[in-house]
């Protein structure tokens, strides 16, 4: 069960809004990279988050350039999950690979602050603020392999091999 407060954010949230190209010298050092995680969207995203909060937005979340640290910096600055209505087709992928469960469901009902609960086996999300619930795609059981061994490095890591 996964718990945290969700951070809202609009639609198109771009690979450039998750970490401005401004900081792309810092991608060998993606602690310092992190630092900056969602900084052109909310300057204060990162003095605010804290382990387990939820991403929240609208349509095509992480759309722009296939860039593999963004979900990366995401998960380092404490977020555990990201939850749109929709996301860019490679950065979903990227997401799975990195640890990041990117979850698509319904997200206007979510406010910013709601404190959420999340259980990845069950496609339920309950918005405690609120008292309600909602139920977002369920990831297929190979992606949820992935992301219980923290990513695909970790899965053929432990497993030696990509076997789903």
């Amino acid at each position: 069960m996964l718990k945290g407060r969700a951070f809202k954010f609009g639609d198109a949230i771009s690979t450039d809004l998750i970490i401005a190209g401004k900081y792309a010298h810092l991608r060998s050092n993606l602690p310092e990279l992190a630092k900056h995680a969602m900084e052109d969207a909310n300057p204060d995203f990162v003095k605010r988050v804290k382990p387990g909060d939820f991403i929240v937005a609208g349509s095509n979340f992480g759309l722009g350039s296939s860039r593999e640290h963004a979900p990366l910096v995401i998960k380092m600055a404490g977020v555990s999950a990201i939850l749109a209505k929709s996301f860019a087709r490679i950065f979903f992928r990227n997401a799975i690979n990195q640890g990041v469960p990117a979850l698509i469901c319904p997200t206007d009902k979510i406010a910013d602050g709601d404190n959420l609960e999340i259980s990845l086996d069950e496609g339920i999300i309950r918005n405690i603020t609120k008292n309600e619930s909602y139920s977002f795609t369920r990831i297929p059981a190979a992606m949820l392999s992935i992301l219980n061994e923290g990513g695909l490095i970790p899965y053929i890591n432990k497993h030696g091999d990509l076997k789903l």
